[in-house]
């Protein structure tokens, strides 16, 4: 625990520090290191990532989603072009190598096109949600949304949980903590939106930062058992140990990885200010 504690209190005002106050530039570089290392984590996870070298394509691919999300714009045509490279390339090395010792499953190629492309353009949905007007404050969505989920339905899971073993892949989490991090992350984002209303002068409409809380803390609690599926399915406790008390870096973004994109088509759809 006392690493944990020591690994956040480090880590987080940095990455704060970038989401809020650094050109989007510094989001992008942060973002394609993050990812390279996630879509690593994973292929290892799903033991893909051995002799046929396809997580080396998969993490160059991850890393180079953000760069293209900044300059060319989020689902541009320079995603759909390293999308096509990196599955061009994983059929290539298959087709070379089937009926050999070091043959390529579909099932590997599903999984590198999961970590090369879909989780690296979900997370760089920060991206755009920096670059929009007030991007400084929008930004923040769905870290914070992600953030308070997981803190309120920790608490409430803790002191309130009595109805625990809803699903197999959390068996320790409760239908008390999951209702407390709902309720905690769109109290949290009605919050947020009165200080940006007090601080920031902005005119927020706080029904509808509320909607994104609600909405948000869904997704988040969908991302967090998903990964923790991958996890259960392969037997491993944790994704990787880069990050002392918090694992890898999945582990430590996974319920971001759908809060994300979600909070992304939420400000598209029904702008709160």
């Amino acid at each position: 625990m006392l690493k944990r504690i020591c690994v956040g209190v480090v880590l987080a005002p940095l990455f704060l520090s970038v989401l809020f106050f650094l050109p989007p530039i510094y989001l992008v570089v942060m973002l394609a290191f993050i990812l390279a290392l996630a879509s690593f984590e994973l292929l290892r996870a799903t033991q893909v990532a051995h002799h046929n070298g396809l997580y080396i394509f998969t993490a160059i691919a991850a890393a180079m989603i953000p760069f293209g999300c900044w300059r060319w714009g989020y689902g541009g045509w320079y995603i759909r072009a390293v999308s096509l490279a990196l599955m061009a390339v994983a059929f290539f090395f298959a087709v070379r190598q089937y009926g050999t010792e070091r043959e390529i499953k579909f099932s590997e190629i599903v999984v590198c096109l999961f970590g090369g492309i879909a989780v690296p353009l979900f997370l760089s949905s920060l991206i755009p949600l920096k670059m929009m007007e007030n991007g400084r404050f929008l930004v923040l969505l769905p870290v914070l949304c992600a953030f308070t989920t997981d803190i309120g339905a920790y608490f409430a899971g803790v002191f309130l949980g009595k109805h625990r073993g809803v699903t197999k892949v959390s068996p320790n989490k409760s239908v008390e903590g999951y209702i407390g991090g709902l309720l905690t992350g769109g109290l949290f984002l009605l919050g947020y939106g009165l200080l940006l209303r007090q601080f920031a002068g902005l005119s927020v409409e706080l029904h509808i930062m509320a909607l994104y809380g609600i909405l948000g803390s869904a997704i988040t609690e969908l991302g967090d058992l998903s990964f923790s599926l991958v996890k259960r399915q392969f037997g491993i406790k944790d994704y990787g140990t880069l990050l002392p008390g918090h694992g890898g870096m999945l582990d430590r973004f996974d319920s971001m990885i759908f809060a994300a994109p979600m909070l992304l088509i939420l400000v598209e759809l029904i702008p709160a200010f």
